[in-house]
């Protein structure tokens, strides 16, 4: 019996669209970012700021060495915040009903500082509240616990700090990877597919 649920964040209760990172950087005069940089693969550098292993501004310097152009801070701000689309308050309001159905109800995403901070600002101004600590249990950002999906220590590490049975507990995303991760620890996975909902998911009884 699933008693405990992990949402993903991206691509799950808010939308995202990683080629609008490139269509910005080009609108500042960079091109051909798109073979660094996708849902399944990226850079050190993505990857080290999504676990924190360096700060906002070192990111900043990064891409600015990368691109060769002297990109402003708010610029990259800008253009890295551009993927972010808007948050699905039809799943969000379900989640809110849906919660008291299970123990406990997780978030965990690979994200990072710049990211992190913006979204919150974003979904207090869409939802009219912090759906962070009203709706979920707790919530695991990977720049703030130092582990990413899909590695399996990432997921042992919620688990462990959740308290939770692996054998009880359904984790969702959009990535398959992730979900491979996932399943590779112990967890029951599920991969949501792009033209799925997790209201969908509800009306199906599949949670």
């Amino acid at each position: 019996m699933i008693k405990n649920l992990i949402l993903d964040m991206g691509g799950v209760i808010l939308d995202v669209n990683y080629e609008t990172i490139f269509t910005s950087f080009e609108a500042k005069g960079v091109k051909g970012l798109d073979t660094f940089f996708t849902q399944q693969k990226q850079l050190p550098l993505i990857d080290d700021f999504e676990v924190g292993k360096i700060t906002p501004q070192e990111f900043r310097d990064g891409v600015r060495d990368l691109v060769k152009i002297n990109l402003s801070d708010k610029d990259i701000d800008e253009v890295w915040n551009s993927m972010v689309f808007d948050p699905r308050k039809e799943d969000i309001l379900m989640l809110q009903q849906l919660k008291d159905k299970y123990d406990g109800l997780y978030l965990f995403s690979n994200t990072n500082e710049i990211h992190v901070e913006y979204v919150k600002d974003l979904f207090m101004k869409t939802m009219g509240f912090d759906i962070f600590s009203t709706i979920f249990t707790k919530v695991y950002f990977s720049n703030e616990i130092h582990e990413r999906k899909p590695n399996v220590s990432s997921f042992d590490c919620v688990v462990k700090d959740a308290g939770i049975n692996k054998e009880e507990s359904l984790f969702i995303d959009d990535t398959i990877q992730n979900i491979e991760g996932a399943k590779l620890s112990g967890l029951h996975a599920l991969l949501l597919e792009k033209n799925k909902t997790l209201t969908d998911l509800m009306k199906e009884g599949v949670i």
